[in-house]
This record gives structure tokens, sequence and C-alpha cells, in this order.
């Protein structure tokens, strides 16, 4: 999305390939339990806020700024969350590695502190943060109301399809010209997202929701290094430091378990 020159089009390619590997899903997977559909209507409308907001960070900053801002809030958010909500207490160990963690990804995000990012970025950042939360918690309560996790994983991603069917209509001469390159990249994409978020909703009914998010924004730093090694950002020697304090919140998870 970031590296796409028509991003709303990106993202209706992003839907379509998540749909694609959910429908496949779907045609593999048992029927999962009714008491999950309100769960499921609630992620895919939080996921049109998503979507939307991505595309407007990416629009305002970069990818080594954006990203770290939208995922270091989301662990610890879902951590106290699912503490109050759910009734997951963490042992302080392990609320050592998910600050560790969220430490690290801020430290990605210092630039900003210094006006690389206008606040319009900031926000929109802050706000895909609250809703990466959001979803996570949603999710996670779906998935083990669902009776059936693959089953659960499937709906989400087909859900997705209804933002491909916004954005393509009015835009289908801006599709036809997009080069065969960027249409395969997009879908790639939404497969191989589906496929990353498929395993992370799995494994939610294994493991406390506070953790599998600790653990699942680790994407933050190879995120770091894409935009180093692909978009040319900077600086090299702060995302180092930061992989180094993500690795400890690491070790200190693991040790949870």
């Amino acid at each position: 999305m970031k590296g796409a020159g028509d991003r709303a089009l990106t993202t209706g390619l992003l839907a379509i390939g998540q749909g694609a590997f959910g429908l496949t899903l779907a045609l593999f997977s048992a029927r999962m339990s009714m008491a999950a559909l309100p769960w499921l209507i609630a992620s895919i409308v939080i996921h049109w806020g998503y979507f939307y907001l991505l595309n407007v960070a990416y629009r305002l900053g970069d990818l080594s700024l954006i990203y770290p801002i939208s995922r270091g809030l989301a662990p610890l958010v879902v951590a106290l969350a699912a503490q109050i909500w759910v009734g997951e207490v963490l042992p302080l160990y392990a609320w050592a590695g998910i600050v560790a963690i969220s430490v690290g990804i801020s430290v990605l995000s210092y630039p900003v502190l210094h006006g690389a990012l206008p606040m319009g970025g900031v926000l929109a950042a802050v706000g895909v943060g609250l809703i990466v939360a959001s979803y996570t918690l949603i999710d996670g309560m779906g998935v083990r109301a669902s009776g059936n996790a693959v089953g659960y994983i499937a709906w989400v991603f087909v859900g997705n399809l209804t933002v491909a069917m916004y954005v393509f209509p009015r835009r289908m001469e801006r599709l036809r010209a997009l080069p065969v390159k960027t249409i395969a990249l997009g879908l790639l994409g939404g497969v191989i997202s589906g496929c990353g978020y498929g395993l992370v909703l799995y494994a939610k009914t294994l493991a406390p929701l506070g953790l599998v998010s600790a653990l699942r924004e680790t994407s933050v730093i190879f995120a770091a290094m894409i935009g180093v090694l692909w978009f040319g950002e900077g600086p090299r020697a702060r995302r180092l430091v930061a992989a180094g304090i993500v690795a400890v919140g690491i070790v200190l998870i693991a040790g949870h378990g």
C-alpha cells in the first residue's frame, strides 16, 4: 500500500486477495457456531475503518514511522483490555515482555517527536493502532466462541470482499490501466496477510490475547527493515537498537509459555 501509486485500488486488491484466501478456507472447514456471528459482523465493520485509516496514514508519512506507531499501541491496549474485559491476568515477566516490545517499537518512531511526521499522520497512525487493538479483541472473542477456528477465520476474510465491492465499481478504468505487476502484488499481499492474520487468530485459541498481540507486533521490525532496504528510509542504527529491545521482550514472553 505504501509503494502503490493508487492506494484505493491497492486496498481493493488486498481485500480480494484476503477474500480468495477466506473462500478457499471456507470450502474445507466446518460451519462455525452462530454464537460467533455478532463478533464476526463487528470485525468486518471495524476492518473498514482499518483499511481507510491505513490508507490515509501511508499517504501522510513513511512506512517506518507510520507502522511502528500504529502497531506499537496495540499490545499494551490489548493486554490491558483483556485483563479487564476477559479476565486474562498475566504474570509480571509477561507484562515486562509486552512493555519491552512496545518500547522497542516506539524507538522506531522517535523522529516523530522532532516533527518528521505531520500531526495528521500521527493521528491517523494512532487511530490505526486503536482499531488494531479493537479488532484483535473482537476477533479473539469471536474465534473462541465459534467452535471452529478455521471457519471463523474463513468468514472474516470473506467479509473483506465488501471493501473490494465498494472500491472497484467506480474505478474500473483505473483498474484496467494498472500494470500487471501491481495487480499481482496487491493480490499476493492480500493472500499473505490473510495467512498471517489467520495464524494469529488460531493462536488466540491457544494463548492469552495480550501475549499473542505482543508477539504479532514483532512484525514491526521486519517492516522497518523493509522501509530501509526497499524504500531507502533511515536511519539504520535505531532499527538495530529497536530490534534488540523487541528480542528481549520476545524472550520474556517465551518464558511465560
